[in-house]
C-alpha cells in the first residue's frame, strides 16, 4: 500500500474505524463503554464486544499485540484474524493471518484489505 504504516495502524487499531473496514463487522462496543459505540485504541488485553453482519455481539480480546507491527484477536473465545503491518519505500504491507480452519474467511479479508489502502489514502 501507499501509505505511511502510522496511518494504517490507526485504522487497524481504532475500534470506532472498524466498521469502515471490517466486511463483517457493523459495530464495536470496546469493555467499559456502555451500550455507545466509541472509537478506541487497543493494546494487549483490550477486551469489548463486536457486532456482526449477522446482527449478533460477540466478546472480543486482543491476544497478542507489537505496537505499530501486529496484533491478533480471539472472538468468541476463538482464535480469529492477526493483523500485520511491513514498512516498505513508499508505504507498507498489510497481511491478515487466518486460521487453518477458515480458509472461506480470505475473501473477506481481500475485500478488508482493499478498504484499508482506500480509506489510508484518504
Amino acid at each position: 500500500m501507499a501509505a505511511s504504516v502510522e496511518d494504517v495502524w490507526a485504522l487497524l487499531t481504532d475500534t470506532g474505524k472498524w466498521p469502515a473496514w471490517g466486511p463483517s463487522i457493523t459495530g464495536v462496543e470496546p469493555a467499559g463503554t456502555g451500550s455507545a459505540p466509541v472509537s478506541g485504541g487497543i493494546t494487549l488485553g483490550s477486551r469489548g464486544k463486536v457486532r456482526t453482519v449477522l446482527g449478533v455481539s460477540l466478546p472480543y480480546v486482543v491476544t497478542a499485540f507489537e505496537p505499530g507491527h501486529y496484533w491478533s484477536w480471539s472472538v468468541a473465545s476463538i482464535p480469529a484474524t492477526g493483523h500485520r503491518i511491513i514498512p516498505r519505500d513508499g508505504g507498507c504491507v498489510v497481511t491478515f493471518t487466518v486460521p487453518w480452519w477458515a480458509p472461506a474467511y480470505l475473501p473477506v479479508c481481500a475485500l478488508a484489505l482493499r478498504r484499508i489502502e482506500r480509506l489510508a489514502a484518504r
